[in-house]
Order: C-alpha cells, then structure tokens, then sequence
C-alpha cells in the first residue's frame, strides 16, 4: 500500500508539473490581412499601447494595404489584441495561425509604418483585387503531386535551406523583393518552351503567396494556387506521416524553426546559426 500510495503522489506530481509547464507556455500568433487603412499612422500608437499594457511582445507592421507581423504572450492577451484588430472596418477576416515557444521569443513590442505589409516593390499589385486560388492543406499534397504544377517556395534562400516540400522550386534570392525579376526570367524560359504550367505557391505563414499569385496572374498565368495558412497551417493539419514537407521551417524569432505539429525544431544553416 505505502509503494501504491508513493505512485500516486508521483504521479500527481507529474500531472502538476505538467499543468504549470502549460500555463507557462507561451502562445504565439502570426497574423495578416489586406484591407485598406486610410490612416495607419492613426492606429499605431492606440495599437502599441494595447500590447504594452497586455505584456505582448512582437512586431506588428502597418500600411495602408492592410497588417502583418508576429506577436507574443499569453493567449487569452493575445485574443484580446486579435479581437481588437477585427473591429477594424474590413479586418474581421484576419488571418491568425497560433503556436507555441517555451520562453518569450521577442524582445519588446514595436508597430511599424511601412509602405507595404511584405515588400514586393511592384506598383499596382493587390491581393484585394487578384489573386490565386486558396487550397487547403488537406488538398494540397494532391495538387503538388500532378506532374504539370511548378511547385515554387517563394521564400528567401536562407529559409529553403532549412527545409521545404518534396519538388519544389528554389528560387534562391536574399529577399522577397527580388522574386519579381525571377518570376518573369522563369516565365521567359516557360514561353520559350511553349508552355504555361499550372503553378503552385507557398510560404510561410501565406502573406507572401497573397502578393506572387497575384503577380503571377496578372502577367497572365490562369492556373495559380497557393496553400492557405501557408507552411505553418500545413505541419499543424497534416499528420507527420503525410507530409511531404522536409526539414524546419523557418521562423522570424528566437524559436529558430518549426516542424510537423508546430514543434521547436533547430535551424542547421550555418547562415541561421
């Protein structure tokens, strides 16, 4: 009885500790929207303070085409700054993806005026009026799997080298800026070829899919699909066993990088190390 009752305590010890490690566990949301902002400079401050005074951490990035960026801390705060931004005319919709870090993975909070929310630099393109078709992660592995879809990761090349799906297309820039001239070399070569692929795009959290697609349609390409949520939406949905993702994936904060289920994985690049 006493070795019975020695394996009880254990074990509610265990359960405690693991109900405290939870409750210590910090939440973590990626979010963005396209909608239009008259005057985000009006926004900026009211926003900061919020996340101030709700000990969030992160950066958040405004313009009038809409937010972006990634913020910190405990969940309940973190719905209550969410909720806020969706009382935004036109922000009901926003995107968020939550995970999780053992520890605060920012340093402090900073809102950011920029003049687009993912730099592209290319005048005229906006996801509000054009852009590829949504597939969700549970469609996604048979989408890339047709031989006639050009599967492009329209990442930097220090993310890829982290990790990426089977097949893809590398484009290798340093930033997003630079995948325009990329895009239009490769659909040169394509027409050369006589052909027009299907294509197929993805990213991180799905922002940057926003804008190449609808790049990608208004120089003329018809079949364009991008993954919705991006690759943090696909390792959370899809199960290990049914990925075609390989590697880490990476993240913009102290976490490195993410694998199947949303789990800390490190990053292996010298250049991210």
């Amino acid at each position: 009885m006493a070795l019975l009752r020695y394996a009880m305590a254990q074990g509610a010890v265990q359960v405690l500790r693991s109900s405290l490690k939870a409750r210590a566990m910090i939440s973590v949301a990626a979010l963005y929207h396209f909608a239009a902002l008259s005057v985000p400079a009006a926004l900026r401050e009211p926003l900061l303070a919020r996340c101030n005074d709700a000990a969030i951490k992160g950066t958040l990035l405004l313009a009038k085409e809409g937010i972006n960026g990634t913020i910190a801390g405990d969940r309940e705060a973190l719905e209550s700054i969410v909720a806020y931004i969706r009382s935004w005319p036109g922000f009901a919709p926003i995107e968020v993806k939550y995970s999780h870090a053992d520890a605060m993975p920012f340093g402090r909070m900073k809102v950011k005026l920029k003049r687009e929310i993912v730099t592209m630099g290319v005048e005229g393109i906006d996801p509000r009026q054009i852009v590829g078709t949504y597939v969700d992660p549970a469609n996604w592995n048979a989408l890339i799997a047709d031989p006639d879809v050009v599967l492009i990761d329209t990442r930097n090349d220090y993310e890829v080298a982290e990790g990426t799906f089977e097949g893809a297309v590398d484009p290798e820039i340093p930033c997003f800026r630079q995948f325009p001239e990329w895009f239009d070399a490769r659909a040169q070569e394509w027409q050369a070829q006589g052909r027009k692929p299907k294509i197929a795009m993805f990213c991180t959290g799905g922002i940057r899919c926003e804008k190449s697609t609808a790049f990608a349609k208004e120089r003329g390409f018809d079949e364009v699909y991008h993954l919705k949520g991006g690759i943090l939406k696909y390792l959370e949905d899809v199960p290990a066993e049914q990925s075609r993702w390989k590697g880490a994936c990476y993240v913009f904060d102290e976490r490195g990088g993410l694998s199947e289920g949303l789990e800390i994985t490190p990053l292996t690049d010298p250049r991210n190390n």
